[in-house]
């Protein structure tokens, strides 16, 4: 792999300015991936960009990502069409009577439904947009909670999908002890996590006021227009037809399915869906609320309805693959190196990996390179290791929350029906509160 030092910046940077003017996020993704195979080998472009995205399609993760995604959007579409989402949110309105108890709610239901976070950002944005909508609050606002309550707190359940895959890394990397016990102990330590779903309450409450982006977001849906300018969401909108509703059970049966056999199937939500997605099918013939036609159209038109978001997913895979020809990560990591000290290893670790996070929307894959360098670094400096742990495991959840073409991220916009960079834009001044108080506490407790 060559290495182009400072220069290897130039597509993420490209990718950045591109997007806050143009507010394309898939086309600024494919801008900077281009720029970086210019740079690369600029009489090979052709060959290198189609062995690139065939590796891409040819990942397994990437594949996965693909098929989860899109039978997430087949189950919530049947679940609009049935009425089985009108139904919950029925039973919901009921008991909510206040702008702030629906915000409220929608961070209560992110903190139970923590197995994963693709789980999390589709099932609960789906869910509450229409009781949102009701107290005229934005799907921006709606798309920063449930996204708050995505990652950062998958990460500090130690039976969820983050967990089981940094326990296995650290495993692998020869920690002492077991790998998931380490985990455990870096918990506490998960600073970003924490500060970033305190700050949700504080948000709802008003204690924290609308800022920047959010301020205009909010003061167009308290004028009557919740979805931002330029979202499409119809296949998994809500229509209330005034029929009678199904009964509660035909929404509540698929989710607990869906979250119990993600479980069963060791924290897989691939097969968590496909099950609750025969449940679903099962609950419509037996009671005959779609024809046999309608019922797979609706799937078909659900699965459609992710194609945006996979698109976005898959061109951050291209630009993640380009910046690792041109050697960013490493020249970031050797760039930092000699301001890690013992005390400010942590401090310096969360930072730089969460910038790297950022910038290559790699959340896991990233990780499995940095600990090989970060862990035998800390041993070496007798750092507190758990505390270590910690500033790798948030710079992942932050890069998760922050990145506006991450999966998280596009996922909570989509299901929340706003468009990734609206969503990325009105929460950045929050996330970045809460890096920066993270930040100051790997500094304090780094040097204690």
């Amino acid at each position: 792999m060559e290495e182009y030092g400072i220069l290897s910046l130039i597509p993420t940077l490209v990718v950045l300015v591109m997007a806050i003017i143009t507010k394309r996020t898939i086309e600024s993704l494919l801008a900077g991936a281009l720029v970086g195979l210019l740079m690369f080998q600029p009489l090979n472009v052709i060959t290198q960009g189609s062995d690139i995205l065939l590796s891409v399609l040819g990942n397994d993760t990437v594949t996965w990502i693909i098929l989860v995604c899109g039978l997430f959007g087949s189950l919530i579409a049947l679940l609009v069409k049935t009425g089985g989402v009108l139904s919950f949110g029925d039973a919901v309105t009921r008991r909510i009577h206040t702008r702030r108890q629906s915000l409220l709610a929608t961070w209560g239901l992110g903190l139970i439904i923590f197995v994963d976070d693709y789980l999390n950002a589709l099932t609960i944005s789906a869910s509450m947009k229409k009781i949102t909508d009701r107290f005229n609050i934005s799907r921006e606002k709606l798309a920063y909670i449930v996204d708050s309550t995505a990652a950062p707190i998958c990460i500090l359940v130690p039976f969820s999908t983050w967990a089981v895959f940094f326990a296995g890394l650290l495993e692998e990397n020869n920690v002492a002890g077991n790998g998931m016990a380490l985990y455990i102990q870096a918990i506490p330590f998960m600073f970003y996590a924490w500060i970033a779903a305190a700050l949700v309450p504080l948000v709802a409450l008003g204690i924290i006021p609308n800022l920047g982006p959010m301020r205009a977001a909010e003061a167009r849906a308290e004028a009557g227009q919740p979805q931002p300018d330029g979202a499409d969401d119809s296949a998994l909108e809500i229509e209330d037809t005034g029929k009678k509703r199904p009964h509660l059970l035909n929404f509540l049966l698929p989710i607990v399915t869906l979250i119990f056999f993600t479980w069963y199937f060791e924290i897989d939500v691939l097969r968590g869906v496909m099950v609750a997605l025969a449940v679903t099918l099962v609950l419509i013939a037996v009671q005959r609320l779609l024809s046999f036609n309608d019922t797979f159209d609706t799937a078909l038109d659900g699965f459609k309805a992710m194609i945006m978001p996979l698109g976005t997913l898959v061109a951050g895979f291209v630009l993640k693959e380009v910046n690792d020809l041109l050697g960013l990560t490493n020249y970031v990591i050797e760039s930092v190196q000699p301001l890690m000290t013992a005390g400010m290893l942590p401090a310096v670790v969360f930072v730089t990996m969460a910038f790297l996070a950022f910038a290559t929307a790699s959340f896991w894959g990233l990780f499995a390179v940095a600990m090989p360098i970060v862990l035998p670094l800390a041993s070496s400096m007798d750092a507190h290791m758990p505390l270590v742990v910690g500033a790798l495991i948030s710079a992942s959840a932050f890069g998760s929350h922050a990145c506006f073409y991450g999966d998280s991220t596009v996922l909570s916009a989509q299901g929340a029906g706003c468009t990734p960079m609206a969503h990325a834009l009105t929460q950045l001044p929050y996330i970045l509160i809460a890096a920066a108080v993270a930040t100051g506490f790997f500094i304090v407790v780094g040097n204690i």
